[in-house]
């Protein structure tokens, strides 16, 4: 299966042991934990190694060489992603700290009382945009459109060592029910935030343009949101040495009902990104459709 299956990569006894590091042994002790779980990554996740050296390789253009360790760098990448959102969510928020580049455009939308739709990908660390936004007291409430699709045991424990969460949840139906959701949130003036980047097998899709090469994205975020008089913004937040993040916020600028413009639009807004963050690019499937 070439899609992505709906299902983060990880055990519940991982996730647990890194609980316990981050919250006995501090956040920096986990990161060293975590260098020996990323070289299990490196050796022995055949399937992702394949699809993450094309992207390295083949659409980043990196060295042989260059490629290789960038796709240990990548797992290590991935795992100070989970540990932060875990320890941040666990109440260590005060240990970390922010840039916002583009706050003033969040808080025009705020302004103009008629909702707002972000578009995000699976880049850096968006699920803890909430913890740096409440500094601000950017009191919008955030509606997360998503699928059920994560182990229920894993989600079941982080739930329970998590502090409660402001972001809504907004759960895709078969019967197109969240539509409706969709447009109540908004009427209230709140945001509602899609990932761009993933699709399921029988959904509707549009193709695009990304790195150079054609890629498949789904239909809906862009349909939605090029549809509903309401602005648009592409949002990342993005992880920088020690503890420290940038939060990213750009206007999308493309014509009332023209998805195929909106796509085109935020695929540049990526490439944007992965100039600055390679190793922040956490699509770990063949995103391309690459058989190799």
């Amino acid at each position: 299966m070439s899609q992505w299956d709906g299902k983060s990569k990880g055990t519940l006894l991982g996730y647990k042991i890194f609980v316990f590091c981050i919250k006995k042994l501090g956040i920096r002790t986990a990161y060293a934990v975590l260098i020996f779980v990323s070289l299990y990554y490196f050796l022995f996740s055949k399937t992702s190694n394949r699809y993450l050296w094309y992207y390295l390789n083949s659409r980043l253009r990196y060295s042989a060489i260059k490629s290789f360790w960038s796709m240990y760098k990548s797992y290590f990448s991935f795992g100070k992603i989970l540990i932060d959102k875990t320890a941040i969510s666990a109440g260590l928020r005060h240990k970390f700290t922010y840039d916002f580049d583009g706050i003033h455009i969040l808080r025009d939308l705020v302004a103009q009382k008629k909702g707002g739709v972000l578009i995000s990908a699976h880049v850096g660390n968006f699920e803890i945009a909430e913890y740096f936004l409440a500094d601000l007291e950017f009191d919008s409430p955030i509606n997360l459109v998503t699928t059920d699709q994560e182990h229920s045991h894993i989600k079941a424990y982080l739930n329970s060592v998590s502090q409660r969460s402001s972001i809504k949840f907004i759960i895709v139906q078969d019967d197109l029910s969240h539509i409706f959701e969709i447009n109540n949130a908004l009427n209230n003036n709140e945001l509602i935030c899609f990932t761009g980047d993933r699709y399921f097998e029988g959904s509707k899709v549009m193709s695009e343009e990304l790195l150079g090469k054609k890629a498949l994205f789904p239909s809906g975020p862009f349909l939605i949101a090029s549809r509903l008089q309401v602005p648009v913004v592409f949002v990342y937040v993005m992880k920088e040495p020690r503890l420290h993040y940038h939060l990213y916020a750009r206007q999308a600028t493309a014509k009332h009902r023209d998805a195929q413009a909106l796509l085109k639009e935020y695929c540049h807004s990526v490439e944007d990104i992965l100039k600055k963050y390679p190793l922040q690019w956490f699509n770990y499937f063949d995103f391309w459709k690459y058989k190799g």
